[in-house]
């Protein structure tokens, strides 16, 4: 086919070669329009109306021109009376770097470079759009301004990069948008686009054309402060959040704006010092919590624009709040607008669905060894670290990245090169995503949600790790609330779940964790989990909080646990806050913002997480009473933490505890504000080269020890 019926067909991939202000020989050059369906095609040459010539029935039009005539000398007059520059009389913007380095897959401001961004190009305003499909025939613009018509502005391919671009002059923000992607088997996807930063409110896909680069941030004390919580000598308690069902107003979604003054209060009521956010990245169904994602590059449409959301972490910030994000490179949704089978091949996924798609979610996964691939997704990381300033990325499901075999049964995997289910290319991935991130954004966190024991998450990747910061303890988790199943009078002979603990919890950098997993699917609320009478559940959801905030490691705990929500989470409703009303839980909430705050001020809780010399057991664990006692250790403080597991309580209790000068109750969770038993124990003693206490049941003791120097 020739050039002309090419573009007829939707596969011409450089239409601007015959399209645009073209040279006919030396002294004149013609104007060559498309526009299937007009009727005639009027210019403005000049500030003069005239009329262009149909040249083809199809709708290609032309008129010439002197040689004097420039870009900027005409307008095309559209059917509503406006007249705008045409597309095709703009040169090439994506450059031969450009190209290389996403072939490298080293491309790390992508976002700068693909979706829809606003440029002044040769002196015009307008809004330039790239997208990758290598494996196209053709690509098409289609939005509103063109009454998504694929004919209208076809793109052009820039060399051999795979990368399609148009430069739109005079479009303004709001412009709704696709991709019209001509395949090879002649087939016509419409795709929104993978780089885009903001799209329509669910269900409705398009992309949005938005400016993102205007927020005027005044965040820069604590991005310049923050990097304390990389070294891991301070608190880290983040509280976990899934916007759309944490807080409503009349049953309807809070705006970002409205969520940033909300959380910025409540997290000082609390003491938090950080909040993670569930599904920021645009997803198309509520019911995925925001874990099938479809924005990689653009906070949901749901609570706001992302200028909305720029200023909730900035408001956050300027309190000093931190906050974390939900990443999700393990996988992709199928939904046809989205990601799978982008250009009408297996893009961004593997072929062989043996390591293309995952059975436990019924969604693709990610071909990690393809570099543009990769490169997206490194992208993506930077631009939320970057562009929207949050200061790290929870990186959802690496387990199901690590290993090929990850949920499945025998001969539906494929082993790596040496025989193994160590997915190669995913581990190669990840090093360079944390080095990448840790290179451009030193204080930012990363942390990794990982189910298994894969070896050295946690070291640096010089020294043959794979670098996070830390990683969710899920041992930590399965291992305490196994425990809390558990009757009281059987406890004590289960005390070793709690107890070999404290021999793994230092392989990695842990977070303790009580997240949304846990309260959902018929595992129960964690206060429905405790055992006993309602005052004995949450005297149980007492402990079981202390025990997380006292044991080594950062915390984090899902909303609703703080104040005892009887019922699963359901992402469809606010949590219960009306349950506030009740005493019961009012007096949880205020312990949980009382245990939050002695966390936070006290550095033997903190200073020492991934230290093995900032933590000592006590004596021998005692079974028949099912108590558990250790030292946390910072470097001007020492805390007896004592946790008493059986609803019994113990009078003159005493521990095993050398060369104590004085001891002192700092938090004690029986406290009868607090809903505990109404008892007024004595103050600790010392007896000989032990301490005594008054043992509440279903309670813990943080006791401040003061050791006397050696020689008195």
């Amino acid at each position: 086919m020739n050039l002309q019926e090419l573009l007829l067909t939707g596969q011409l991939t450089n239409p601007h070669q015959i399209l645009g202000l073209k040279e006919e020989g030396r002294d004149k050059q013609v104007i060559r329009l498309w526009r299937p369906d007009w009727d005639k095609c009027v210019l403005e040459v000049k500030g003069a109306k005239v009329e262009a010539v149909r040249t083809d029935a199809s709708g290609l039009y032309e008129y010439e021109v002197p040689a004097t005539i420039k870009l900027t000398d005409y307008r095309v007059m559209h059917q509503n009376g406006q007249t705008a520059y045409d597309p095709y009389a703009f040169s090439e913007i994506f450059g031969e770097l450009d190209a290389y380095l996403i072939g490298r897959g080293l491309h790390y401001e992508l976002y700068n470079v693909l979706g829809s961004s606003f440029r002044v190009h040769q002196g015009v305003e307008g809004v330039y759009f790239a997208v990758w499909a290598p494996n196209a025939l053709g690509v098409s613009l289609v939005g509103d301004f063109n009454h998504w018509d694929g004919r209208v502005n076809p793109m052009r391919a820039i060399r051999n990069s795979g990368v399609w671009e148009i430069f739109v002059p005079g479009l303004k923000e709001g412009e709704r948008y696709k991709y019209e992607i001509f395949t090879r088997d002649k087939e016509r996807k419409i795709k929104s686009d993978p780089a885009g930063h903001y799209f329509e409110m669910r269900p409705k896909t398009a992309s949005v054309v938005y400016d993102i680069n205007r927020f005027s941030w005044s965040d820069a004390n604590w991005l310049n402060e923050r990097s304390c919580f990389r070294r891991g000598n301070v608190p880290l308690n983040i509280y976990e959040v899934h916007p759309g069902s944490w807080q409503r107003q009349e049953g309807n979604f809070l705006n970002y704006r409205e969520l940033a003054e909300r959380l910025v209060r409540y997290c000082h009521q609390m003491h938090y010092t950080h909040v993670e956010l569930m599904g920021i990245c645009e997803h198309p169904l509520d019911e995925s919590w925001g874990y099938q994602v479809t924005g990689y590059f653009a906070p949901t449409s749901r609570y706001g624009t992302p200028e909305d959301f720029q200023y909730m972490v900035n408001r956050l910030h300027e309190n000093n709040l931190g906050v974390i994000l939900d990443w999700v490179p393990a996988h992709f949704p199928v939904d046809e607008h989205s990601l799978a089978l982008f250009d009408g091949t297996h893009l961004y996924e593997h072929d062989d669905p043996r390591r293309g798609f995952h059975p436990h979610w019924a969604t693709n996964i990610f071909n990690y060894g393809r570099w543009e691939v990769s490169n997206f997704l490194l992208a993506s990381a930077l631009f939320w670290l970057e562009k929207m300033h949050v200061d790290g990325l929870r990186v959802d499901a690496v387990a199901s990245m690590l290993y090929l075999d990850y949920g499945r049964k025998d001969g539906e995997w494929v082993p790596n090169e040496w025989g193994g289910n160590t997915n190669l290319e995913a581990l190669e991935f990840l090093k360079h995503l944390n080095s990448i991130v840790h290179k451009r954004c030193p204080s930012a966190l990363m942390i990794a949600e990982e189910s298994t024991a894969f070896p050295d998450l946690t070291k640096n990747v010089d020294e043959g790790g794979i670098g996070f910061d830390l990683k969710w303890s899920m041992g930590w988790m399965h291992d305490t609330l196994r425990f809390f199943k558990h009757w009281f009078s059987d406890r004590g002979h289960y005390l070793w779940d709690l107890v070999h603990i404290g021999f793994y919890i230092f392989f990695e950098k842990s977070a303790l964790v009580l997240s949304h997993d846990e309260v959902v699917y018929g595992k129960q609320s964690l206060l429905d989990k405790m055992l006993g009478r309602d005052v004995e559940r949450f005297a149980g959801l007492r402990l079981l909080l202390s025990w997380m905030i006292c044991f080594p490691g950062k915390k984090l705990l899902f909303m609703g646990g703080e104040f005892g929500q009887w019922a699963e989470w359901n992402c469809k409703e606010e949590i219960h806050w009306y349950l506030l009303d009740q005493k019961p839980h009012a007096q949880l909430q205020a312990m949980t913002a009382a245990l939050n705050a002695c966390y936070k001020n006290n550095p033997a809780l903190y200073e020492r997480d991934f230290d093995r010399e900032g933590f000592e057991w006590v004596g021998t664990h005692d079974q028949f009473n099912s108590v558990l006692a250790y030292l946390r250790k910072s470097r001007d403080q020492t805390f007896l933490c004592v946790h008493h597991f059986d609803p019994r309580a113990v009078e003159g209790y005493r521990i095993p505890l050398r060369r104590v000068k004085s001891v002192k109750e700092i938090f004690n969770t029986n406290r009868e504000e607090w809903g505990g038993f109404a008892m007024l124990p004595p103050s600790p003693g010392l007896v000989e080269d032990q301490v005594q206490v008054h043992l509440p049941g279903l309670a813990t003791l943080i006791l401040e020890v003061e050791f006397a120097s050696d020689g008195h």
